[in-house]
């Protein structure tokens, strides 16, 4: 009987501390997600930045070359062709996938009575990558694929789609845009519902046509929803990876290796050279954190229009 009342008056203790000390309380919730962050994340990425410094081959003692893997990717065509071909792939997957997920969003906005639909876009986002890669690598097969029966059916000309130089990378975009666009439209869709309705009311009664809401109101205010929908969405397609190797592995003649691949083949393909793997790795991260800063200056990812009128 004491100790079940000691214990209550600790406990008791123990709350009003807690409760007098916000910031304590705080940092106990995210304890244990520091833990994993720190465990999983921040102790291999530090690890990761010194590797980068060796030439370790995996099978032998690690020797320090200083900035000599940096050399020598800077000084590796493969590399600078790696990331020319990252960012085609990006210039071809960030617009349409973007756009195509404001149309999908405003589309689900207007019809509100066929809730299953938004239930029915994202199923794509939940299948896996590699599901995913191999689905499109039987649909887009030369010879076979249902897509270029479809097209000869029509009367249209075929395509080697993930066999031909010029069309893998635009192939590799239109599959990652098929199974992302449902996911960003659902985001996009939750921020138009932030939008006060009377807003688009008064638009009405002023004469103001559907382009002009478009451009003047709903645009404005989806800026910050926009934002974390192209920021991340640019960080995913520099990293992509599976889906290329699932269809194409590289190929074409190295059409689609992009610089994640190049990153394998350093370690996995083409020789076992962790240094300048990792190098490239602290390259990618650089650009990736210079890519993400830039996106929230010019796109005022913390600024929301919405404010102006709560």
């Amino acid at each position: 009987m004491v100790a079940a009342t000691e214990e209550r008056g600790l406990l008791k203790r123990l709350g009003n501390v807690l409760s007098d000390n916000e910031s304590l309380l705080g940092y106990l919730f995210i304890l244990p997600s520091l833990i994993g962050f720190i465990a999983f994340f921040a102790v291999p990425a530090f690890r990761s930045l010194l590797i980068s410094f060796y030439e370790w081959n995996l099978l032998s003692d690690a020797q320090f070359v200083g900035f000599q893997n940096y050399n020598d990717i800077f000084a590796d065509e493969r590399f600078w062709r790696s990331l020319q071909i990252t960012l085609w792939y990006v210039i071809w997957n960030i617009p349409l996938q973007t756009a195509l997920a404001i149309f999908i969003a405003i589309m689900l906005d207007r019809l509100q009575n066929w809730s299953w639909l938004r239930g029915l876009f994202i199923i794509p986002w939940l299948l896996p990558n590699v599901v995913v890669g191999l689905l499109f690598l039987w649909m887009l097969d030369p010879s076979l694929g249902i897509v270029n029966v479809i097209l000869q059916a029509l009367g249209l000309p075929t395509s080697a789609f993930l066999g031909a130089t010029e069309t893998a990378i635009p192939s590799i975009a239109g599959i990652n845009i098929w199974r992302h666009m449902g996911y960003n439209a659902i985001l996009v869709f939750a921020g138009l519902k932030l939008i006060p309705k009377t807003l688009y009311e008064a638009a009405d009664i002023d004469g103001a046509s559907g382009w002009t809401q478009f451009w003047s109101i709903t645009l404005p205010l989806l800026r910050p929803v926009l934002a974390f929908v192209v920021i991340t969405s640019v960080i995913g397609s520099f990293q992509i990876f599976d889906t290329i190797a699932i269809t194409t592995q590289g190929g074409p003649a190295g059409a689609t290796r992009t610089i994640l691949y190049y990153i394998y083949d350093e370690v996995f393909a083409r020789r076992i050279s962790m240094g300048t793997a990792t190098a490239a790795s602290v390259v990618l991260f650089l650009i990736l954190v210079t890519v993400t800063i830039l996106q929230n200056r010019y796109l005022s990812a913390g600024r929301s229009d919405l404010a102006d009128y709560s």
